[in-house]
């Protein structure tokens, strides 16, 4: 319990001041569009297409594509179980889309939004990325530890890495490397993209359940957000943590902007932290956006320096049962909506 009361008092104390150095767009984010798009099912990751400028939401069976200037839902890419998340491939002209409950991955076409074929990946198929030093996407799958490797030319699986735990999201460093965090260990893994294995580990105590993490390339910061309710900041040149700072709770997904030097944590309580990286080893909570209850999940558009995040409206949860002691509750129909934050 002591840890959990110190980052509480850590948090209240971080949030009461914004020091007087701090950038000013730092203190400005605030909901500027809400876009009620409506249909059925849950949500995980939303991805920004950067060539396209079209926003790629997860939702249960399926992708929806987004125009984010207008809300306008373009299309959706049918045929997923358990949709997740979404890596793009501007080389080969493809889209890579997973699909959790059957293990796979979707191949679609970046123009026509087609799906194209299929591939297996592995069990509870989640997170995803393109890596272009290797030129190969890689998803990371909860459930069997480990992260399949594909071609992205041919939409083939071409290996398989053993992670040694439980992934959630991984980042891509640009040069061979990439880092994943390792939920039930804490830590983070770091890959040899190339040679498909894991070079090595450390730890991210106290953070507890790393979820969301971000990459700051120019300076080799990692950022981790963590369910226990703190941002776990890493040097991944040295393979060490460095600090951690407070965040909201039911953290999901983290993001930086090169260019303004912040890292930002969206939080399912409703909640978006934003941490400014003051230097490579030290960094303040500049703000505590307020969103939406449930928006865990988020996307960072570097042009704009706008966020993208999604939510709906819920009901009262059911009676817990011996099965469902904390059962969640029920989303309410047709109120499902994408949140644009402007800085």
């Amino acid at each position: 319990m002591r840890p959990r009361l110190y980052h509480a008092i850590a948090a209240a104390a971080a949030l009461s001041v914004v020091p007087a150095t701090a950038p000013l767009y730092a203190q400005s984010y605030h909901v500027a569009k809400t876009f009620t798009l409506g249909g059925d099912g849950g949500w995980d990751y939303v991805t920004l297409d950067t060539v396209g400028h079209r926003l790629f939401v997860a939702r249960q069976d399926r992708v929806m594509v987004i125009d984010p200037s207008s809300g306008k839902l373009l299309a959706e890419i049918p045929g997923l179980n358990r949709a997740h998340g979404v890596a793009f491939s501007y080389s080969t002209g493809k889209g890579f889309a997973t699909s959790g409950g059957d293990s796979s991955v979707v191949v679609f076409d970046l123009k026509s939004l087609k799906v194209l074929s299929r591939t297996t990946a592995a069990d509870d198929a989640d997170a995803v990325l393109f890596d272009s030093a290797t030129k190969h996407v890689f998803t990371f799958n909860g459930d069997a530890g480990s992260s399949s490797v594909i071609d992205a030319a041919s939409g083939q699986r071409i290996g398989n890495i053993v992670l040694g735990g439980k992934p959630e999201f991984g980042v891509s460093g640009g040069d061979g490397k990439l880092y994943v965090n390792i939920e039930d260990s804490s830590a983070i893994a770091e890959v040899d993209a190339g040679a498909m294995k894991v070079v090595r580990h450390w730890k991210l105590a106290p953070c507890e359940s790393p979820t969301g993490l971000a990459i700051d390339r120019a300076h080799g910061i990692l950022f981790s957000g963590c369910r226990s309710g703190v941002m776990a900041i890493s040097d991944a040149k040295a393979g060490r943590l460095i600090t951690t700072v407070p965040i909201g709770q039911g953290v999901d997904a983290a993001r930086f902007d090169p260019a303004t030097q912040l890292a930002f944590a969206s939080n399912g309580e409703g909640t978006i932290t934003v941490i400014h990286e003051d230097a490579p080893d030290k960094f303040t909570v500049v703000q505590t956006v307020q969103t939406k209850r449930g928006a865990r999940t988020m996307e960072l558009d570097l042009r704009t320096h706008r966020l993208f995040t999604v939510t709906a409206d819920f009901g009262p949860p059911p009676a817990a049962t011996a099965e469902r002691p904390r059962p969640r509750p029920p989303v309410l129909p047709g109120t499902f909506a994408l949140l644009e934050l402007d800085p």
